[in-house]
């Protein structure tokens, strides 16, 4: 499945798609000048970014894209550990299939695999008009 980007969040954050698979997803963020905050670590609303971007893409993967859409309803983030620099990679995990809703947690994690965040994300599945 390929994505288009350009003109996008994930292209302004450095967000790459590594896999979509029925069992998940995988994406990665660097950790620099767009992703920072001013104390020089990595800024909250850029992990929750990276972690609706990979349940949003997980849940599309997964619906009848003719027919059905999918958009983000709630989404909640523990900031575990500070990161400076380098890269974050999100895996993505579907916890709930539902008709109308997906439940996703999100671990974000950094080269050593020291959690850096956790959230879950739901997702509505709402049909094409």
């Amino acid at each position: 499945m390929e994505y288009n980007v350009e003109n996008t969040l994930l292209n302004s954050l450095g967000i790459e798609v590594k896999s979509v698979t029925n069992d998940g997803v995988v994406a990665t963020m660097p950790v620099d000048d767009r992703t920072r905050q001013p104390f020089g670590i990595l800024h909250g609303g850029a992990s929750v970014a990276l972690a609706e971007t990979v349940a949003s893409i997980g849940a599309y993967h997964l619906i009848n894209q003719e027919t059905e859409m999918c958009v983000g309803l709630e989404i909640n983030a523990n900031h575990i550990r500070g990161k400076q620099d380098g890269t974050v990679t999100a895996h993505a995990i579907p916890m709930h299939r539902g008709k109308t809703t997906m439940v996703w947690e999100i671990k974000i994690v950094d080269e050593r695999e020291s959690l850096i965040c956790i959230s879950r994300c739901t997702m509505a599945i709402l049909q094409k008009k």
